[in-house]
């Protein structure tokens, strides 16, 4: 690829949070291995050590090589942890107190990749945090190439998956709780390397009460089963009907780089990421009590999770934070506030003890934990959690944002507050006589789409207000 190819390719596929873009036309080793360098550059990496991963996709082991390569031209020693989820780089980076670079492009297709960057402590690095300097920094590399330092890095061998299974064994005790069968679709991710470490004995830790069916634990980035984004229920079906055929007590599905999850219930009814996150909220404000702990207590929650979720952490004595969507921006926020424990409604589960960082499978052992200390059904336990209704993302394609927006404002006004921390939120006037209503629309940052949640006291609420919003954005 020449350089004037490979310096368009960089520039389209920086994104907000991360590196991705598509294998080979956009995404080569060449870019890659400028990235590394700049990044190197950025966290100052010089005679110290970073951290380097990546999972199953076909291009990841290349692209590693190559991003590790940049790096040691530019003086840092790389700690190559092969095969890991992304939780698991954000492991090594916390615990080795080490910048890390993950390559992954989680749940999008196979001819995608992409790549993942945290600072010393698994701090993310967003465009307005480092990542727009990285850019312009290996733009500069691909024109003119790599300057080497004099001292050029070494690399080593890591494997630090028995550790991570470990330290989160250390955070969540399921020693305890009663025999359950569970039912785990891994979508040929990485979630077939670390559920056998972490929940079972493949780590070499003890057994845990605990019977996994296994769904497409083979590690393969060609997704021959489907789509490892839990987020599309077409990609749940599987998962569902197996739980339900087992007897399973639940079902877990961990998205292609295994940091998200998502669980469904005996029925093989799906349970919103809002339930997921105000229970693990409560569990996780009542350890810190329990522990000791003085003072405030602080909780995010993005602002498209439901209203049980503030209601939860408020009821249980904490302050609830309402933040933007967004990976990096709740980790800064997380940082920036001391919480305990932050939760978006898109299955990213955040916490303290794990340097602040999302863990999808931290989650999973919660849910768990909870589950496992009451007999009740994992339906009956949910419900407490989700007692009113909710739309889930609706995406429309919409060419002119400002024009949707207006017609919104103008249709509302006089009946809502309006509020713009991230998008338009619009929630109705409190009326004794009618269910609440809210709503959230938000612009994409890659793609001509607004997405739309809703939320309301009654599903005919949520229902009308839905329709008729989406009318006003598709007009």
């Amino acid at each position: 690829m020449g350089r004037v190819s490979a310096t368009d390719s960089l520039s389209a596929i920086v994104k907000t949070y991360d590196v991705r873009g598509l294998v080979g036309s956009q995404l080569t080793a060449e870019v890659v291995e400028a990235v590394g360098a700049a990044f190197a550059d950025e966290v100052r990496a010089a005679g110290s050590e970073i951290v380097v991963g990546h999972d199953m996709r076909d291009s990841s082991p290349e692209f590693a090589a190559a991003f590790s390569r940049g790096a040691r031209k530019r003086g840092a020693d790389v700690a190559a942890i092969g095969l890991c989820s992304t939780d698991e780089s954000y492991f090594a980076s916390g615990s080795l107190a080490a910048p890390a670079a993950m390559f992954t492009a989680s749940h999008n297709p196979a001819t995608y990749n992409g790549i993942k960057m945290s600072r010393a402590g698994a701090r993310g690095i967003s465009l307005d945090t480092g990542l727009a300097a990285i850019r312009d920094r290996a733009l500069g590399y691909l024109a003119d190439g790599i300057p080497e330092t004099a001292d050029a890095g070494t690399e080593r061998p890591l494997d630090v998956l028995g550790d991570y299974a470990a330290y989160l064994r250390s955070l969540v005790d399921l020693s305890g709780i009663r025999p359950l069968k569970i039912v785990v679709d891994a979508g040929n991710g990485m979630g077939g390397l670390t559920v056998p470490a972490v929940l079972g004995t493949a780590a070499g830790l003890p057994a845990l009460p605990l019977e996994i069916v296994p769904l497409y634990f083979e590690l393969d980035g060609t997704f021959p089963n489907h789509e490892a984004n839990p987020l599309e229920p077409a990609n749940l079906v599987d998962l569902q009907k197996a739980v339900v055929e087992h007897g399973a007590d639940l079902g877990l599905a961990f998205d292609g780089d295994a940091d998200r999850c998502f669980v469904v219930d005996e029925n093989g009814e799906a349970v919103t990421p809002s339930a997921i996150a105000a229970i693990v909220a409560l569990r996780e404000i009542t350890r810190v009590r329990a522990s000791g702990e003085t003072g405030e207590i602080v909780v995010l929650y993005n602002l498209i999770c439901s209203r049980i979720v503030p209601e939860t952490i408020e009821a249980a004595g904490a302050v609830a934070i309402r933040t933007r969507v967004g990976h990096s921006l709740i980790k800064d926020e997380m940082a920036a506030t001391g919480a305990i424990f932050g939760g978006e409604h898109s299955a990213h589960y955040y916490f303290r003890d794990f340097w602040g960082a999302d863990n999808g499978m931290l989650a999973a052992m919660h849910v768990l934990a909870e589950f496992g200390s009451q007999e009740r059904p994992l339906s009956a336990l949910a419900a407490e959690f989700t007692p009113y209704a909710l739309s889930g993302e609706i995406n429309s394609t919409v060419d002119d944002v400002a024009a949707a927006y207006t017609r919104i404002v103008d249709e509302f006004a006089g009946k809502a507050e309006f509020d713009e921390l991230d998008g338009l939120t619009v929630t109705g006037f409190t009326r004794e006589d009618a269910p609440f209503w809210w709503f959230s629309v938000r612009p994409s940052n890659t793609e001509p789409l607004l997405r739309l949640n809703v939320e309301a006291g009654t599903r005919s609420e949520m229902e009308r207000v839905r329709d008729q919003v989406l009318a006003l954005i598709r007009a």
